[in-house]
């Protein structure tokens, strides 16, 4: 079978190869336009994440999907889940606002945040700092659906499967008969 699809794929000659790449590569430049698209119109880099923790459960699960802006003008209250990524630190985390301090004669805000599911406010997780700035948030949870993330935190925890997924996809295109 697959000595086969190798002789079929000689036959078809160069011209068919390059015209799968670039279909290959259309499909990934359109992706990556919808993404930036949406991240102008959310206002943040990231519209789209994936819980992979459980610290705010029960209000949100791990492998739930988040839908995130980011408000331009709009200050952060007490009860808004954010999602906030510290520099230094590979992974964001989404958790609930606490308390907020808003700085006199500027726009800088002050924000405390807290998983559901912990103890303890985050601190300790703020490298040195006493709270987060406005600027430390990535976006604002609007929706989520629940779930749908499973797939990026399996593809995470087992990058093999990653490297397979992609092989199998490139695999498909490139072969493709059209």
């Amino acid at each position: 079978m697959f000595k086969d699809e190798i002789a079929t794929f000689r036959r078809l000659g160069f011209r068919h190869v390059l015209t799968q790449a670039l279909n290959f590569a259309m499909v990934l430049s359109t992706a990556l336009m919808m993404w930036k698209g949406l991240s102008v119109l959310c206002n943040t880099e990231s519209p789209v994440v994936v819980v992979l923790s459980e610290s705010m459960e029960p209000a949100i699960q791990r492998g739930d999907l988040l839908f995130l802006t980011m408000p331009r003008h709009a200050p952060l209250k007490h009860g808004d889940i954010t999602v906030y990524k510290i520099p230094g630190t590979p992974i964001p985390i989404v958790h609930r606002v606490i308390e907020t301090h808003d700085e006199r004669n500027s726009t800088e805000q002050w924000i405390l945040t807290k998983g559901d599911n912990n103890q303890h406010h985050d601190v300790a997780l703020y490298n040195g700092m006493q709270y987060l700035k406005r600027s430390h948030i990535v976006g604002k949870v609007q929706g989520y659906v629940p779930y749908v993330g499973y797939g990026t935190i399996l593809l995470n925890d087992y990058p093999k499967l990653k490297y397979a997924l992609l092989a199998v996809l490139g695999g498909g295109i490139l072969l493709q008969r059209e």
